[in-house]
């Protein structure tokens, strides 16, 4: 099994373990030959910019269609004020930016300590969720009413602490991969708490989402694979078990095995929308399923199909385009770190991103059951893009910090050679 450790470049063998199989290569892919893409991917900062690239054109995108599929909903809910979600992400986006770029400059040591902090921060956020200051709403209980910023989603900051400390964690277990105890604690007792804390809270999605990426922090650190059989197989009875005793995720899964007897017929409209968008879309702003048909999800789980609706084929293979670049980039820093912990921080951002960005988009296309999950950048939530720019401040600080980048940065030029200057002395 190739881990995030065996795909970074080979290097003494006193600093990391030999690279097996391949993805040993994955850090060199794409820069062999002398095509202009081979010499932009071997730019010591080419993954520093193209993580910027890409999520800086999905924001835009969100922004964008937060605009168009939210004012109906908008204007409904909130006394006729068809900007008030609009205004709210921007709110969001605006605090969002600065964090991402003050990220971005953090040393691993930073973001170990971030990580330890935020766990803490996390659980406290979600225990309040319990108090008065706790909102509910479809069906979930996963909202804190907060001064000024109105409500947040505590657990949309959980995956991002999560990912760091256990990154922290598991960077100084690499000797004992072999021990379940060693590998396993307290690795599972944070995801276990934060875990206990979602479910408790009716969240099913999200505590999926995290269970995920437990599995793929797991991967990327090569645990052995009776461990993760044996957790994965817990895992699917716990799942069972809660979706065979609750109502309702039980309605969700028979509509998604028989649409004809649906309760809801949210999921069939957006595939009614991606389907009328065609090659090229009805133009933005024209959608019309997100006048009633997708209900109070056209700015949130569904906003995918509207888009589709809106831009066509060719907007949403553009945004699936965008989180491939993405994952491809993140898998890259993660690859290229001479750090353990910054290469598995780097990979747990990624999977995160790119697990519920698929989950999202299966879930829109009536490939998975409604989970509720958002789709990253993208889905009208103000905690959401919050954490999502996180991530990304997070892989832009692991990309300056790559062997080369590093040099670069720190030599202080953009990567060309010096020019060299001369004095010719005329005297004789």
């Amino acid at each position: 099994m190739s881990t995030v450790s065996d795909l970074r470049r080979p290097r003494p063998a006193t600093k990391r373990r030999r690279s097996r199989g391949l993805g040993a290569g994955l850090g060199q892919l794409g820069t062999r030959g002398n095509s202009n893409i081979a010499r932009a991917l071997s730019h010591p900062l080419a993954d520093y910019y193209l993580v910027l690239v890409s999520a800086s054109l999905l924001v835009g995108l969100g922004v964008l269609m937060v605009l168009s599929a939210s004012s109906p909903w908008s204007s409904v809910t909130n006394q006729g004020d068809a900007y008030y979600y609009l205004v709210r992400q921007l709110v969001f986006l605006c605090i969002g930016i600065p964090v991402a770029w003050w990220l971005s400059r953090r040393g691993e040591q930073a973001y170990m300590v971030f990580g330890w902090l935020g766990l803490i921060g996390s659980i406290g956020l979600l225990a309040l969720i319990f108090t008065p200051l706790g909102l509910d709403a479809y069906g979930n209980r996963s909202w804190l009413q907060i001064p000024l910023l109105g409500t947040i989603q505590p657990s949309e900051f959980a995956k991002a602490a999560l990912i760091l400390w256990s990154a922290a964690v598991l960077a100084n277990r690499t000797k004992t991969l072999n021990d379940p105890k060693r590998l396993l604690f307290p690795f599972l007792v944070g995801f276990g708490v934060i875990e206990g804390m979602v479910l408790l809270q009716k969240d099913l999605g999200t505590a999926l989402l995290i269970a995920l990426i437990m599995f793929a922090m797991l991967w990327f650190v090569g645990a052995p694979m009776r461990v993760v059989a044996a957790l994965g197989a817990a895992g699917a009875l716990l799942v069972g078990a809660l979706v065979v005793t609750d109502t309702e995720r039980m309605h969700r899964l028979f509509s998604f095995m028989n649409p004809g007897e649906a309760s809801s017929d949210q999921p069939m409209n957006a595939i009614y929308a991606l389907a009328s968008g065609g090659w090229w879309g009805e133009g933005l702003g024209r959608s019309r399923q997100k006048w009633g048909g997708l209900y109070n999800g056209a700015q949130t789980d569904y906003v995918l199909a509207v888009l589709g609706e809106e831009m066509g084929l060719f907007g949403t293979l553009f945004v699936l385009v965008l989180f491939f670049v993405l994952a491809f980039t993140g898998l890259r820093i993660a690859a290229r770190s001479s750090s353990r912990f910054l290469s598995y921080a780097a990979g747990g951002m990624t999977a995160w991103l790119t697990i519920q960005a698929l989950i999202n988009v299966f879930v829109v296309m009536r490939l998975l059951p409604v989970v509720g999950v958002p789709l990253p950048f993208l889905s009208q939530g103000g905690s959401a893009l919050l954490a999502n720019l996180i991530a990304v401040g997070i892989l832009l600080g692991a990309a300056r910090q790559e062997p080369e980048a590093a040099k670069l940065l720190a030599a202080g030029h953009k990567g060309r050679p010096p020019k060299m200057t001369s004095v010719v002395d005329t005297r004789r």
